[in-house]
């Protein structure tokens, strides 16, 4: 039993909670892994590696990304997303809605090879600890930005505060840090409230496998089959 499941991972599970429901439908014993974590409250496409295929893990981390993200501007959060309360953004004015051309204006400054620095609530180590983790008990964490490649980003829907954008973006790239620098950029704030990720790779959405469907079915009808080293 050896290949790549493109799971639709719903929201409101994390990743290494949906491997462990897939688990239990392999032999036991079999490898098993995945090739890119979404957040809890993400969806869309997640690589899960069977067998040999856990081989392959790196090469598809490596694989450009795509995501649909909707942002809300006018506040923050500590999570830089909805899972922590909104705070009021500290700007010198009035926080007033934005035009939409004003957004098109500085939405060219994150693409390309671009510095990024990753939430707080992250899984960044520093000092050999996960920043959540010191995050969580209250301690200030501040991380290095890094470079990051950002290939395209598409404006899809704008209604004061929500913006929609579509992302093509290489590894290592944080959405819930593009809605928190897009928000300082325009000084009114950022946060990201909903995610999908929808492609990896050759790896689309729209072909991906819900957990309902693997557990009625079993894998091996949805296994991709190729060649591993």
């Amino acid at each position: 039993m050896d290949g790549i499941l493109n799971l639709d991972k719903p929201a409101g599970i994390t990743s290494a909670g949906a491997l462990n429901r897939i688990k239990r439908l392999v032999p036991k014993g079999t490898k098993i892994g995945h090739a890119g974590t979404l957040d809890p409250f993400a969806t869309g496409v997640l690589l899960v590696l069977v067998g040999r295929a856990t081989k392959c893990c790196e090469r598809l981390m490596g694989a450009a990304k795509q995501y649909e993200a909707t942002m809300k501007f006018g506040a923050t959060t500590s999570t830089d997303d909805l899972d922590s309360p909104e705070q009021p953004y500290p700007s010198e004015h009035p926080i007033q809605p934005i035009p939409r051309q004003q957004i098109e204006a500085v939405l060219p400054r994150f693409i390309g090879s671009i510095q990024q620095r990753p939430p707080a609530f992250s899984a960044m180590k520093v000092k050999g600890r996960r920043a959540y983790d010191l995050a969580r008990r209250g301690m200030t964490v501040n991380l290095e930005p890094r470079t990051v490649q950002i290939h395209s980003i598409e404006l899809l829907q704008y209604a004061w505060p929500f913006l929609e954008l579509r992302i093509e973006c290489g590894r290592g790239t944080y959405i819930r840090s593009i809605a928190r620098e897009l928000g300082e950029a325009l000084d009114v704030g950022g946060f990201l409230m909903a995610l999908r990720r929808t492609r990896i790779g050759d790896f689309f959405a729209s072909d991906a496998v819900s957990l309902e469907t693997l557990e009625k079915d079993g894998i091996q009808k949805h296994l991709k089959l190729m060649s591993f080293p």
